[in-house]
């Protein structure tokens, strides 16, 4: 019920261009043929019922060190907004956890081969087709693993306690404020792990400290700062599934530069389900400045649903992360770095009209080696000018080559 309220929701806040785009670049069809990769009806009728009740579910227990696992998601500590100014409030920070049970994914040798075959996989191929469903196979089995709901897990904070983050809900995941009590700075980093650390997969979580003054990034990554083809229902599968996670040319020398120059705290927000956390963390912590990546609340039992969450109702989704951000970080200056493929531009124009003066400068990569991009609009000069309308001329620029760049971010030095 909860996947399909998520796929209610996101079609309700479908916009106009998402649907149009949808439709052209022939999303539907293939959804329709894909694989259904996991069943709602693994989950123990216990904790399936009583998820719906979140945070206040008195049959929640903690959870279970051999047969379930954890995954902690990187945060951004800040001092809350006060009413008077002359009260600095103590650090906190949106503590992100995901519950899972081990080894209960079905059998995806089926759905694996299908893969294989929707991106060109040819059988017969030999080494380069069983090398190629054996990466299929990893990268899918975040799809595949039961969610564990109604669970909770003790964490260890700097101060010798612990807190309990949970238990979470209908998507088995749980979103809670903590008060660090912390006498860290700006740019300063901790690491935060579960009580029991064999329950946690991934490691710890790193928290990040956030004044709040000063510089911040939001930067969307598919078609920004990853290759990941998002017009193209096939070019997602293949660059999502199956292909190397490949930065796009000269953008991690300009967040390299960027982060020379202006010192900022980063924010990877990215449509995609939050399945794919562990893909995107290590290749963010491989190519480009470490920061929280704010996903998707929505684990999805089946690949249609996988396709939406990353086209449909994404300006939506993403005007509210910005929305929450704003609300932690509101004195910050803000620079947007997005793309054309998606609603980037509508989204940071947005926020920019609602937030004066929060939003300093947006960056727009128009993406031109997607064939779809050649026949959709999204890179038409009218369609950025309706997208940034009342904002400013010198506040947007539209980049084909990050070096570009350059120049723009050096004249936000100091500004």
């Amino acid at each position: 019920m909860k996947a399909a309220f998520d796929r209610a929701r996101q079609l309700l806040q479908e916009t106009r261009g998402e649907r149009h785009a949808r439709t052209n670049e022939g999303f539907r069809p293939v959804e329709r043929r894909l694989p259904f990769v996991g069943s709602p009806f693994n989950i123990p009728v216990v904790q399936n019922i009583s998820s719906y009740l979140g945070a206040v579910n008195p049959l929640a227990g903690p959870v279970d060190l051999k047969t379930e696992s954890v995954w902690l998601f990187d945060t951004t500590a800040y001092h809350p907004v006060h009413p008077y100014p002359h009260a600095k409030q103590p650090w906190q920070a949106p503590f992100r956890a995901a519950f899972f049970k081990k080894g209960t994914g079905k059998d995806v040798s089926k759905i694996v081969a299908d893969i294989a075959d929707k991106i060109g996989l040819k059988e017969g191929e030999g080494d380069e087709r069983e090398q190629g469903e054996k990466t299929i196979a990893e990268r899918l089995q975040p799809f595949v693993d039961v969610v564990a709901p109604a669970r909770w897990v003790e964490v260890k904070l700097p101060e010798r306690k612990t807190v309990k983050l949970g238990p979470g809900g209908r998507s088995a995941t749980t979103d809670q404020i903590v008060n660090l009590n912390s006498g860290r700075s700006e740019g300063h980093m901790i690491e935060i792990g579960a009580v029991n650390e064999a329950v946690t997969p991934h490691g710890p979580m790193e928290i990040r400290f956030a004044e709040e003054e000063g510089w911040m990034v939001i930067s969307d990554i598919d078609d920004t700062v990853k290759t990941t083809l998002t017009p193209s229902p096939t070019g997602i599968l293949r660059t999502t599934f199956l292909l190397p996670p490949s930065p796009i040319a000269a953008m991690p020398e300009l967040y390299t530069h960027i982060q020379s120059r202006l010192k900022p705290t980063w924010f990877y927000l990215s449509a995609s389900p939050y399945n794919l956390y562990p893909f995107l963390r290590k290749f963010i912590h491989d190519n480009y400045p470490r920061g929280p990546i704010l996903l998707r609340d929505a684990s999805w039992m089946d690949l249609s649903g996988f396709f939406l969450s990353l086209t449909a109702g994404t300006e939506a989704y993403k005007k509210g992360r910005m929305d929450v951000l704003h609300q932690e970080l509101p004195k910050r200056k803000v620079l947007c770095v997005g793309d054309s493929t998606q609603s980037d531009p509508e989204a940071y124009g947005e926020i920019y009209r609602k937030y004066k003066g929060w939003v300093k400068k947006i960056f727009i990569r128009k993406v031109t080696d997607v064939a779809e991009m050649d026949t959709n609009g999204k890179n038409a000069p009218e369609r950025f000018e309706k997208a940034f309308k009342d904002v400013p001329r010198d506040v947007w620029q539209i980049f084909e080559d990050p070096n570009e760049l350059y120049a723009a971010v050096d004249a936000l030095k100091g500004t």
